[in-house]
């Protein structure tokens, strides 16, 4: 195993390279301890207690540090972690660790969000930013079906109306052309055709 580059990414941190093939990152203290030099060889040895013994251990504290100050998806705390250079196999055992403990839950914190944004978000806005944050379909749809049956949803139609009270709207009056821009506006929002529709043509007393 041939070191092939050391690059500094902070005054403090270094990514190294070995045969072009994979890298990792450690402090720069760290060099000398693990007798890693650029074009100089790795011992199998060294390798192992990098990746084996000192990255996941770093990896798993890196985890439970960011899981301290907020909650994270999986795949967003997969990405901090890879962000952060440690190796996918690496990132993969963190998760696993703080999974088995259930730090990290997609479906806690997919009904979590749920009850967060229920009210201000329409449902399918919602479950767009659920899946954008890497909730998976069928963890999405079980949080879903559980905040419905629990907290009954949300009546969207009067979240829409709420809406268009905000912007002045008025059906006897407003043309074709602020129709179709508040329409606009609320489709971006997340609701439905239908819903949009009828908010569109209900009175402004709901």
């Amino acid at each position: 195993m041939t070191v092939t580059e050391i690059t500094d990414i902070s005054k403090k941190q270094c990514r190294i390279c070995v045969d072009h093939d994979f890298c990792f990152v450690l402090y720069k203290g760290e060099l000398r301890q693990y007798g890693i030099a650029a074009g100089e060889e790795l011992t199998e040895e060294n390798l192992r207690k990098v990746l084996e013994e000192l990255l996941p251990r770093r990896a798993k504290m890196r985890a439970m540090n960011l899981l301290q100050h907020r909650d994270y998806t999986e795949k967003q705390l997969r990405d901090k972690l890879l962000d952060g250079g440690y190796p996918q196999e690496t990132a993969e055992q963190a998760l696993e660790y703080v999974r088995s403990w259930r730090y990290v839950d997609d479906t806690r914190y997919a009904q979590s969000y749920l009850a967060a944004f229920a009210g201000k978000k329409s449902l399918r806005r919602m479950e767009l930013e659920l899946q954008q944050k890497g909730i998976a379909r069928d963890i999405l749809e079980q949080a879903v079906q559980n905040w419905q049956e629990q907290d009954g949803g949300q009546d969207e139609l009067r979240m829409a109306c709420e809406l268009l009270k905000r912007k002045h709207y008025d059906k006897d009056s407003g043309d074709r052309k602020e129709q179709q821009r508040l329409y606009n506006f609320l489709a971006y929002r997340g609701f439905s055709g239908e819903v949009i529709r009828k908010a569109l043509h209900m009175d402004p007393e709901i």
